[in-house]
């Protein structure tokens, strides 16, 4: 699968991998902070949660502006930048209460400047990506290239949870604390005079050691306890900052691998080098057929986003709580990451080019089997899950099946029969509908989430996890055929004078389908739970039957 790929995919993959890793480890701490910090409500966390994400998916669109104008490679290191100094501001501790005013103005500007070194380097680095394949040498290669490229965005964001927790944890055990998530916001309202039942918080400052909690009252002692928990938090946001060192430093130290792809249409031009020209009529055409698939994708990604709202609703109040047998497997990072390993020196042992090469292959998938057997057979016999927890599925699947796609269509591409990138979008869009067709399944006998409240805020009949792991299964396959795809086809078809801002404007169409994504969080309490996902199914059903209504079209305006 790695055979005959431009060196240069490497570099760029590992370098966007430690990006994403760093902003994925910053995002999954993001809306605790919030709270925990400045008190906020879930609402008002969730908007600026909201307003951040958009920020930063439709910044692209000018990042990809300017480097249409200036060159892609001075944007994308000035967006690492950037983007250092947001989260270094980010990792600066403030007392939230002797300086709340600059500790906010702070943090705004972070994220601001975040937003803005996101946007100038993400789809930047994906257009010098595209540009890798534009040698004829290659050409065939591009729909594989961004499916691993892919993969690696997600092996970052795989382990950004996890070292997320171990830093919060580790800061507030050396502090003598423990992390509950009633904790924070039952000490502000200690601080704020409307906390009744204080027993929590004093059972939690005996817990303190030495005379540190005796020498506070309850007040001191919440504004002890929550400066302690931003810090811990602070620290996760300066893993960022480490992060992007590692990414800018495998940028300059392999840029020879990829120097030629930091070429502008204009810059092309001005060096006489081999730059496309298209008429008018054919840049009219292929900037319509992009804008349809953007206009597209905005619902898969309204569908697909559900794991952070709805199906961790449901994951919370509809799924039991303890599981056993091998599905505990997928509770732990460490041996579905032996297992994720494992695939590919599997498929190495069948592709390796020498009888050595299959040797290690297959000795090294063995060995990774037993470290995962050994990580199994030493852990509990029922093991208690949190709704969070489903959340790493999505990344390991598509760690994991990337080698499978890879294979299939490769396969169908030797027989003449892959399907062209909008067939796989169109393809995409079916096969999300059916993960929210294992949802429907799920609910069936359900209580409505309105009803909850009168059984104890939680399902009488709780499903077995296996219908959310089968949701995210069937949605990662439908990312895989979608995204990637989406991202490849962009690369190639966007006209050259307009490659950083098509680029752009696929993030964009990420950004609103991300907002959207709200919506069945809005309804969840006004209707039953089939009509959510009837709703989310039907969407990705209609969305395939418009793409494939308009297959030919986008076919013809985007042929070589």
């Amino acid at each position: 699968m790695f055979k005959g790929q431009p060196k240069g995919l490497y570099a760029l993959a590992l370098a966007n991998t430690g990006e994403r890793f760093g902003y994925y480890t910053m995002l999954a701490i993001f809306l605790l902070f919030l709270q925990a910090k400045f008190g906020f409500s879930a609402s008002a966390a969730g908007q600026f949660y909201a307003i951040f994400l958009a920020a930063v998916y439709f910044m692209p669109v000018i990042g990809g502006w300017i480097a249409d104008r200036i060159g892609f490679g001075k944007c994308v290191v000035t967006g690492v930048c950037v983007m250092f100094a947001g989260y270094l501001f980010l990792a600066i501790p403030t007392d939230a209460f002797a300086n709340r005013g600059f500790a906010l103005a702070l943090m705004t500007g972070a994220l601001f400047l975040i937003a803005v070194g996101t946007g100038l380097f993400k789809g930047n680095l994906q257009v010098m990506t595209g540009n890798l394949y534009d040698d004829p040498k290659y050409g065939a290669k591009r729909d594989s290239g961004f499916s691993l490229f892919y993969m690696a965005i997600n092996l970052g964001s795989m382990f950004a949870p996890s070292a997320a927790t171990a830093l919060t944890n580790r800061h507030l055990a050396g502090a003598g604390l423990i992390y509950k998530a009633d904790i924070p916001t039952l000490a502000h309202q200690c601080i704020n005079g409307t906390l009744a039942d204080t027993s929590t918080l004093q059972a939690l400052q005996e817990m303190m050691p030495g005379e540190t909690a005796r020498l506070m009252d309850l007040s001191q002692f919440s504004q002890y306890y929550i400066n302690n928990l931003s810090t811990a938090y602070n620290l996760g946001f300066a893993v960022a900052c480490i992060s992007l060192i590692f990414s800018i430093s495998i940028y300059f130290i392999f840029r020879p691998w990829f120097r030629h792809t930091d070429v502008n249409a204009k810059q092309a031009a001005a060096a006489n080098e081999n730059a496309v020209e298209l008429t008018p009529a054919q840049t009219k055409e292929r900037i319509v057929a992009l804008a349809f698939v953007f206009a597209v994708v905005i619902f898969f990604w309204m569908a697909f986003h559900q794991n952070g709202s709805s199906l961790t609703y449901f994951a919370r109040d509809y799924t039991q709580t303890t599981v056993s047998g091998p599905l505990r497997l997928g509770f732990n990072i460490w041996p579905l990451l032996l297992i994720a390993v494992s695939i590919y020196t599997l498929f190495g042992s069948f592709q390796s080019e020498t009888s050595r090469a299959k040797a290690i292959c297959a000795a090294a998938t063995i060995a990774l089997w037993g470290g995962a057997y050994a990580m199994y057979a030493n852990m509990e016999e029922t093991l208690s899950i949190l709704p969070q927890q489903f959340q790493q599925f999505n990344p390991f699947f598509v760690v994991a099946l990337t080698p499978i796609s890879m294979a299939i269509f490769g396969a169908l591409a030797n027989k003449g029969k892959e399907p062209s990138a909008p067939k796989k979008i169109g393809l995409g869009m079916f096969v999300a509908g059916i993960g929210y067709l294992i949802m429907l399944l799920a609910s069936k006998g359900q209580p409505a989430p309105s009803e909850l409240v009168n059984v104890g805020g939680v399902s009488p009949d709780p499903v077995v996890p296996t219908y959310l792991i089968g949701t995210y299964l069937v949605l990662t396959f439908a990312e895989l055929l979608l995204s990637p795809m989406g991202i490849s086809f962009v690369s190639k078809v966007a006209p050259p004078k307009y490659k950083g801002l098509m680029m752009g404007l696929w993030f964009a169409s990420t950004a609103i389908g991300n907002y959207l994504s709200s919506i069945p969080s809005m309804l969840w309490n006004n209707v039953p739970l089939w009509a959510n996902w009837t709703i989310l199914m039907a969407l990705c059903i209609i969305a395939g039957i418009v793409m494939f209504s308009m297959l030919k079209k986008l076919e013809a305006a985007t042929a070589e």
